[in-house]
């Protein structure tokens, strides 16, 4: 609506207690809209205090279903049920494998969502969940225990609801025990080729997972995004940068279709765009013909990508 938009960002360290603190720094220095935080648990300490404030609240990638749990709270990426139920659906619609184990963190809102889901889900499909494993944030560096009730138990395919540094752990130990089952993620995982200082990522070759941003895809508004952020920051872009962009256009489609302008102040911005999300149709990088409904949800299809060679593939 003719007015520049100044961005300031702090880093809440995926810590609840620090996305506070990070949040009232943004509140202190004037901030009107929130765009973020990036992952669950943090996001969900930043919704209290939005809520109080009235201020809009965008997450690219809070899964967990409290992230969303008031008005003023939109999201870009897919919910954790959402997760679970698509990636049972798509296991079991493309036959993937008949036995599957499923390690995943218990102490994480992420994980334990899509892991509750899934397995809901799991008794509609023509696959039987034979190893269920958990682990927390305190026990996240020796996964050979879940590694081996998955394989005794004949499990050809391992669901990994989790993010992709502690699946680099996983893939790690599971060839050093020489089990190979198929390993199965959900956006979370995006980044494992280049997020994991260390990592040999031959070992994540044939790692099918589900997110909705494939950095190959060959349309030109990807390759055109994906161009432009590799020159910048020297490597390719993952989910998480794809979901990121696309909140700060979902805002600005919010902004032009409600009027809204920096004299109204927070509240009544806020207001005005919790409004203007469910009027609104988003072709972004993470879908075409994104909508909003009133809880916050966003409405996109799901992308299957298998890494191929070292690099993601989108499965047609």
């Amino acid at each position: 609506n003719g007015y520049q938009v100044e961005f300031k960002f702090q880093d809440d360290e995926a810590d609840a207690e620090k996305s506070v603190n990070a949040y009232n720094a943004l509140k202190d220095w004037g901030a009107q809209i929130i765009d973020g935080s990036t992952t669950s648990g943090a996001c969900i300490a930043v919704t209290d205090k939005t809520k109080e404030d009235n201020m809009f609240q965008i997450t690219p990638s809070g899964s967990a279903v409290e992230c969303v749990q008031y008005d003023n709270n939109f999201r870009v990426c897919f919910s954790n049920p959402n997760q679970g139920l698509a990636s049972a659906q798509y296991i079991g619609e493309n036959g993937l494998a008949e036995k599957i184990a499923v390690i995943y963190d218990s102490s994480d809102v992420y994980s334990s969502g899509i892991y509750e889901k899934f397995v809901q889900e799991a008794a509609n499909q023509p696959f039987e969940i034979v190893s269920a494993e958990a682990f927390t944030a305190d026990s996240k560096t020796d996964f050979t225990v879940q590694l081996q009730k998955a394989q005794e138990a004949g499990a050809e395919l391992v669901f990994l609801p989790i993010y992709y540094s502690e699946a680099a752990l996983i893939l790690s130990q599971a060839n050093t025990m020489g089990y190979a089952p198929i390993f199965f993620g959900c956006d979370g995982m995006d980044g494992i080729l280049t997020g994991v200082e260390g990592f040999d990522t031959s070992l994540a070759e044939g790692v099918i997972l589900l997110t909705p941003f494939a950095a190959d895809a060959a349309d030109e508004k990807t390759q055109n995004f994906v161009k432009k952020y590799e020159e910048k920051y020297g490597e390719t872009p993952n989910q998480f940068a794809a979901d990121a962009y696309d909140a700060v256009y979902a805002v600005k489609a919010a902004i032009e279709q409600s009027g809204a302008t920096p004299e109204d102040g927070t509240s009544a911005i806020c207001d005005k765009l919790v409004s203007a999300m469910t009027q609104i149709t988003l072709d972004g990088l993470t879908g075409d013909g994104m909508t909003w409904s009133a809880s916050g949800e966003v409405n996109k299809a799901p992308k299957a990508m298998k890494i191929v060679n070292g690099e993601y593939s989108l499965i047609q």
